[in-house]
């Protein structure tokens, strides 16, 4: 079904969230300061540090120079030096009134006590200290569920990151074996028998055009996949017309801009693109409908992300990861490919990369960060080489004409490798 385009916005007024100059965010941030007064208002508790004073700084009376002293405030005096020796005196004599024999025994029994007391505290501290060297402290041990896995010298990939905290090195593994695992909570099935009014052909329409607008608003790739997630998820779960697919489409990329993108374009430029076939109203509808639906959990794994950290394993090169991308884009017309997980998408398509550029194979690296074995990957293989060798449609040109583009090495215009190839690649 052909939707209706309007002119590629190359240059959209208003699609970019207009910036405060720097003199109107000075002005700004003066106005602010102005109206702050220096004293709280009557009523409001005194300042305070959030810890309590433990220098004991508040008590130290500090004499300026030049400063008056207040009426009614009694000052107090210091106790010189010549006072506490007279009362030191005083205390020696009266103790010395006391009988020497007395004082001396009660201090003999006094000494003896404590001493006792003492050797009763070695005896029974010796034991205790012993037990305790002897039982390993189980309250330090880390349980075994919190207990982070050792990734073997040769598999390292992130060390060499340490430096840079943008990477998570420390933690780049366990984000990605989080991914893998919410993959699990997305698994979708063929859901075109629930759509009465669509088919296959109409969602590869949808998602050629959702190239385009990609291009057109220079929008990362990571929105692209993430908005044709949101678009089958929300199809998967709800009958919609065809005349509404479109709007369903440029919603999702809407969310997904919102998702993913610094400066998202915003409802008029999505409403410009759809040749203003569709109200202002009826896309933030849509917008509240797909949230509603998918319980506003949009942050779904995509194979993109998986398809950069595999080929990351292996050190490739960005002429072999563009024809990747590009495997891994045509991908998303798919509608067969729909239920496989995204990790394994990616898996699939890097390995074709590298046997096209006779790179090798499944590595153990990429067994040991991906979890998949070769043969997992063989029914993908398959079905994206076959996909791949199929005459190409004119009316779905948009990703080959995109990756057949001097900045994408032109990976659309390279021979496609043979199946047996592949399949050789796939049994070692």
């Amino acid at each position: 079904m052909p939707f209706p385009r309007g002119r590629k916005p190359t240059a959209i007024a208003g699609s970019k969230i207009p910036k405060l100059n720097a003199a109107a965010s000075e002005n700004q941030e003066e106005g602010t300061q102005a109206k702050r007064s220096s004293s709280p208002p009557r009523g409001a508790p005194k300042k305070r540090t959030a810890f309590i004073d433990i220098t004991n700084a508040h008590k130290v009376q500090i004499s300026l120079p030049g400063k008056r002293k207040e009426p009614g405030k009694k000052t107090v005096k210091k106790t010189s030096s010549t006072s506490v020796s007279a009362n030191n005196q005083a205390n020696l004599k009266k103790s010395s009134s006391v009988s020497s024999e007395g004082t001396t025994s009660e201090r003999e029994k006094t000494d003896t006590e404590e001493e006792k007391e003492q050797d009763t505290l070695v005896d029974v501290a010796a034991p205790v200290e012993e037990q305790a060297a002897a039982t390993p402290p189980a309250a330090r041990e880390v349980p075994a569920h919190l207990q982070r896995q050792e990734i073997p010298k040769e598999f390292d990939i992130d060390s060499e990151n340490s430096e840079d905290p943008y990477m998570c090195p420390e933690y780049a593994k366990d984000i990605f074996d989080y991914l893998k695992k919410r993959e699990e909570k997305f698994v979708l099935c063929n859901y075109m028998p629930k759509q009465p009014s669509l088919n296959s052909e109409m969602r590869a329409i949808l998602i050629d055009w959702l190239v385009e607008v990609q291009e057109n608003f220079e929008l990362y790739h990571e929105t692209l996949y993430l908005a044709v997630k949101i678009a089958d998820h929300y199809l998967s779960k709800t009958p919609v017309h065809r005349e509404m697919l479109q709007l369903v489409g440029s919603t999702a990329m809407l969310i997904a801009s919102k998702f993913e993108e610094r400066s998202p374009p915003c409802v008029d430029d999505f409403l410009y693109i759809c040749d203003d076939a569709y109200k202002r109203e009826e896309l933030i509808s849509m917008e509240a409908s797909i949230l509603q639906t998918l319980s506003f959990d949009i942050n779904i794994p995509i194979p993109y992300r998986f398809l950069r950290r595999y080929a990351k394993c292996v050190s490739a090169s960005m002429d072999t990861l563009t024809l990747a991308r590009y495997y891994c884009e045509m991908s998303l017309m798919e509608v067969d490919l729909v239920p496989w997980r995204g990790s394994l998408v990616a898996s699939a398509c890097l390995l074709m990369a590298l046997v096209t550029k006779d790179l090798g194979g499944w590595s153990p690296i990429l067994r040991f960060h991906s979890g998949y074995q070769a043969s997992d990957l063989v029914p993908v293989v398959r079905r994206i080489h076959s996909m791949l060798s199929a005459p190409p449609d004119d009316k779905l040109r948009a990703i080959r004409n995109k990756y057949s583009h001097k900045v994408f090495f032109e990976v659309a215009s390279l021979p496609l490798v043979h199946i047996d190839i592949l399949e050789k690649a796939l049994a070692s």
